[in-house]
C-alpha cells in the first residue's frame, strides 16, 4: 500500500491527521508550512490545484478536501476496522454529517475566524485566504458567524439527543466533525451550552486515538 498525506500544522488537516490516527494504519507525512508558501509550490499544486490541505496520494491518485478524504479513507479502511459502516442507509447518515460539516458547520466558523482579530481567532484550522483580510474585521459579521453556529450545534445536539455518536456506534463521522466543534469552541462559541454536543466532544476525546494525538499537541 502507497498512502501519503500532505499536512500542514495548525490547517484543516488536523482532520485527516485524526482520521488515519483512528484507523492506525501505515502512511508517509509530508509537512508543509503554508505560510513559507509551500501549498503554492509547482510540485504540490500538481497534487491540489487549489494550493491547499490536506491532500493524499494513495496508490497513485491525489485525493482532496477533507470530507472526500475521510469518506474515501472510510471506504477502503474503516469498514473492516468497525470505524465506517458498510454501503447502505448507515453509510448514507455518515456521508450526511461529514459533508454537512464541511460545507454548512465549516463555512459559518470560516466566516468568524476571519472576523475575528487575530488575538481572537485561537487555533487557526482553516487555509481561507480571507482569514487575514482587513475588511471582514468587523462586529456584525463577526455576530452574524456566531449565530449561524448556534444554529448549525443547535442541529448536532438534536442528532445527539438520543444517541451517544452519530450514526449509533462510533464512525469516522464522528472523528471528522470533532475536529471541526474543537476548532469553534477555541473561537470562543459556547460549546458547552449544547449539552448533547459537549458530552459527545468529551466521549470522543476519550477515544484512545484522539487523546494520544491532542496529547503530541501540549
Amino acid at each position: 500500500m502507497s498512502l501519503t498525506f500532505y499536512f500542514a500544522p495548525m490547517s484543516t488537516a488536523s482532520i485527516t491527521e485524526a482520521v488515519l490516527a483512528e484507523l492506525d494504519i501505515p502512511f508517509d507525512l509530508v509537512t508543509l508550512n503554508i505560510s513559507a508558501g509551500d501549498t503554492k509550490q509547482p510540485e504540490f499544486l500538481k497534487i491540489n490545484p487549489n494550493g491547499r490541505v490536506p491532500a493524499i496520494v494513495h496508490e497513485g491518485v491525489a485525493i482532496w478536501e477533507s470530507s472526500a478524504i475521510t469518506m474515501y479513507l472510510g471506504e477502503v479502511f474503516g469498514v473492516v476496522r468497525n470505524l465506517y459502516p458498510a454501503l447502505g442507509s448507515q453509510r448514507g447518515e455518515a456521508m450526511k454529517w461529514i459533508v454537512w460539516s464541511n460545507v454548512t458547520l465549516a463555512e459559518a466558523a470560516s466566516r468568524l475566524f476571519a472576523s475575528l482579530p487575530p488575538e481572537e481567532q485561537g487555533d487557526a484550522a482553516t487555509n481561507a485566504p480571507e482569514a487575514s483580510a482587513p475588511e471582514m474585521k468587523d462586529q456584525t459579521i463577526a455576530e452574524r458567524a456566531k449565530a449561524d453556529l448556534r444554529a448549525c450545534l443547535s442541529i448536532l445536539n438534536g442528532g445527539l439527543e438520543e444517541r451517544p455518536f452519530l450514526i449509533g456506534e462510533y464512525s469516522l463521522a464522528d472523528t471528522h466533525i470533532q475536529g471541526i466543534v474543537g476548532w469553534i469552541g477555541s473561537l470562543g462559541v459556547d460549546v458547552q451550552s449544547f449539552p448533547h454536543v459537549a458530552a459527545w466532544l468529551d466521549r470522543c476525546y476519550a477515544r484512545p486515538a484522539i487523546a494520544k494525538l491532542m496529547a503530541s499537541y501540549s
